[in-house]
């Protein structure tokens, strides 16, 4: 599969182990930690030169002209009106905003996470020999003795007695000496002694139900409704160990240097001024302070620490189980997300409002004061070609304050992925995972989007403030590389609808930009309700437009220049060729929605293998019944999870996105990862209709504490372990 065979750098050695694993996905919600032990992993591909980092030049007079606050976040725009000048030549980073106080109770509530790590072998390994030592679960408490399941009720509970005694001592301890280490905290050491020691006996009890769920389980290995993987299909799973098909290639290669993994981890709390919203990369004060700039937001790009820490982050004070989704997209516990700046700059746009204990969501945006569905809907009337739910299916809200526009078109069977900046504008992206919408903490800096080429249907800017004519075009330029051929650009913003002097500049430079790029203006349409306009230009299908320029202005990259190396790759001002060839990835527009979902993309060859070894279109059918399998018969019922609690799940290590797949007829979204080291299938993950992420699991995931009710992991930690 030539196509497919994609080279992906990362530019930063690294190496991790499971432990600093379990703390970089620390962001679920209440929930249950299984898991299984691990016995194969994919192989790892050979490593892969790195694409050569493109000087990025600090241009001083063109600084002034990138705003910091993406997703129309000018506070003084919004209270003094469209028309006033906002003041671009004063911006000076205040590390003061990224330095706020902590006013959490570290100990106020505990934090657990829901965690699958499917292993077909160990699964298969449990019912085929009730007595090998391997079939036992092992659960993840920190606290939990060894008591043996062989033992008699009445053993167990006078055992469970004894423990709550001493241990209940013990955390008293700990908890008094972390308080003392903990800086902001203004805690009331009783009650903290409290709080702990009634979780503890919450912990215990549960303990003991899931002990008798196992054990009943065991019992009945032979009910049909527990998955009973076939050895097939565990010849399939184990066929993983050997990625080297040619088909698909890694994202990035492994570190040549790795660090000795360490055995034994100390889990405090982490003491930092981000406090409960401590995101390790996006909030490394050290490396911000050595910056040569900021004038190009670097300092709201990723900067991990070198060694990632191994400490747990703390709840705000008061935090409450979320509220479910459909409710949770108008309204949220407000001490789960205290945060009250955007209800004061935005409220008058309808963005968020404070109302008693919770924080109400109206629906509204700055393009679409009455609503987000009537916005929906004007653009499909604007044009209809766009089909949303049909034609359109998967689409990129660039600045998208918090994600209204991308929550209601899940009515119209369309997905979004959303991004804004974490910035002075408080937990815009916060307040989108904690209502149920999918978004990420991103920004259009100096650097690729984490995104493989070609695959968005849409891409939304509504008055998300991206100076996208400076610089040669290089930001929309971006867009143009993730945007599919024949997929349309939807800008809502002042240039389009007013005439004010800036604005007429800035129409006339996105003009002659986006004709110079061979964009389409297709419509120009004005909404009289929210009293906005929206253009919407179309990306070509050929290189007709491109060979006929009189100048090559903007260029088009180097044909070295693999428009699907993305980790830490700079930006540059050029454009990639449209593939031609009907059998390569972006010559034909995908299925209609939903036949795109369960159809193997036209681009995977027979004469391919896929990651487990068959054919790749087979491969991809055979993926996905396994899901669809392991799914009804498993996850569905045998392992203790309330699916009405669960919206925001993490496939950690996706394929083809079969697992998201499955879960389609529930009302949840899932990110779908693709880790650096694992065969380049986001593609295909899109191509199906769904949504994911390239990332190095030896760093913070770029989100926000307590993003996710559920993690999915299948074969992850035992990659690591090799790593």
């Amino acid at each position: 599969m030539a196509q497919g065979k994609y080279s992906r750098v990362d530019g930063k050695k690294s190496c991790c182990s499971t432990a600093t694993i379990v703390v970089v996905i620390g962001v679920c919600l209440v929930g249950v930690w299984l898991l299984m032990s691990s016995s194969a992993a994919p192989g790892q591909s050979p490593d892969l030169p790195s694409v050569t980092e493109s000087k990025q030049k600090d241009s001083t007079k063109l600084s002034s002209q990138f705003e910091d606050n993406s997703g129309d976040l000018a506070s003084d725009d919004s209270v003094k009106g469209d028309g006033n000048q906002e003041n671009r030549n004063s911006e000076e980073f205040n590390t003061n905003e990224v330095e706020r106080n902590i006013e959490d109770d570290p100990n106020s509530s505990e934090d657990k996470s829901n965690l699958v790590d499917n292993n077909s072998n160990s699964e298969s390994n449990e019912r085929d020999n009730n007595n090998d030592s391997n079939s036992e679960v092992n659960e993840s408490k920190e606290n939990n003795d060894s008591n043996e399941t062989e033992k008699n009720n009445e053993l167990i509970e006078n055992e469970k007695n004894n423990d709550l005694n001493s241990d209940s001592n013990e955390i008293e301890k700990t908890d008094t000496d972390e308080n003392e280490k903990y800086t902001g905290s203004n805690s009331d050491p009783n009650e903290t002694e409290n709080s702990n020691s009634d979780a503890y006996e919450t912990e215990k009890k549960e303990e003991t139900t899931d002990k008798d769920e196992v054990k009943k389980a065991e019992e009945s290995s032979s009910d049909d409704k527990t998955e009973n993987l076939s050895s097939a299909t565990q010849s399939e799973i184990l066929k993983e160990t050997d990625a080297q098909n040619g088909a698909f290639s890694t994202q990035a290669a492994e570190s040549a240097n790795e660090k000795e993994s360490q055995n034994v981890y100390k889990w405090k709390t982490c003491n930092v001024t981000a406090g409960p919203d401590y995101i390790p990369c996006l909030d490394n004060l050290e490396a911000i302070k050595h910056l040569h700039g900021r004038s190009h937001y670097e300092h709201r790009e990723r900067h991990c620490p070198a060694d990632s820490p191994t400490c747990l982050i703390p709840l705000p004070v008061g935090y409450k189980t979320p509220i479910k989704w459909p409710r949770s997209r108008e309204q949220i516990w407000y001490s789960n997300i205290p945060h009250t700046k955007l209800a004061v700059v935005k409220g008058h746009q309808n963005w968020v409002k404070v109302t008693g204990e919770h924080l109400t969501f109206p629906g509204g945006g700055t393009q679409f004061k009455n609503g987000a569905l009537h916005y929906i809907d004007f653009i499909q009337n604007s044009l209809p070609d766009i089909a949303w739910g049909k034609r359109t299916r998967v689409i990129l809200d660039v600045g998208c304050g918090v994600a209204s526009f991308g929550g209601f078109l899940f009515e119209r069977d369309v997905i979004a992925m959303s991004f804004a900046p974490k910035d002075e504008h408080e937990a815009q992206v916060q307040f989108a995972l904690e209502r149920g919408i999918p978004a990420i903490s991103a920004v259009m800096g100096t650097q690729r989007l984490p995104f493989p080429s070609k695959i968005f249907d849409v891409v939304h800017c509504a008055r998300c403030r991206v100076p996208w004519h400076i610089e040669g075009g290089k930001l929309l330029l971006e867009l143009n590389r993730v945007l599919r051929p024949g997929g349309y650009f939807v800008w809502s913003a002042t240039p389009v609808y007013q005439n004010k002097s800036e604005d007429v500049e800035i129409w006339e430079a996105m003009s002659k930009l986006t004709k110079a790029m061979c964009w389409d203006l297709v419509v120009i349409n004005n909404d009289k309700l929210n009293e906005v306009g929206a253009a919407i230009y179309r990306k070509p299908t050929s290189n007709e437009c491109y060979e006929n320029r009189q100048q090559n202005d903007p260029p088009l990259c180097e044909k070295n220049d693999d428009p699907d190396a993305v980790w830490n790759v700079q930006l540059e001002a050029c454009m990639h060729e449209v593939p031609v060839d009907e059998s390569a990835r972006g010559s034909k527009w995908p299925e209609t929605w939903p036949q795109r979902l369960e159809s193997p993309p036209y681009w995977l060859k027979s004469s391919e293998a896929g990651v487990y070894g068959k054919p790749a279109p087979e491969d991809f059918t055979s993926d996905y019944i396994k899901w669809k399998r392991v799914v009804s018969k498993s996850y569905l019922n045998g392992l203790g999870i309330d699916w009405s609690s669960i919206r925001n799940v993490m496939d950690m290590r996706s394929i083809y996105g079969g697992f998201a797949a499955a879960l389609r007829d529930l009302k949840v979204w899932v990110m779908n990862v693709v880790p650096l080291d694992s065969p380049d299938t986001l593609p295909i993950i899109y191509e199906r209709g769904l949504f994911g992420i390239y990332h190095n699991w030896c760093e913070s995931f770029s989100t926000y504490p307590r993003s996710y009710d559920l993690l999915h992991a299948d074969h992850l930690f035992s990659d690591v372990k090799k790593r």
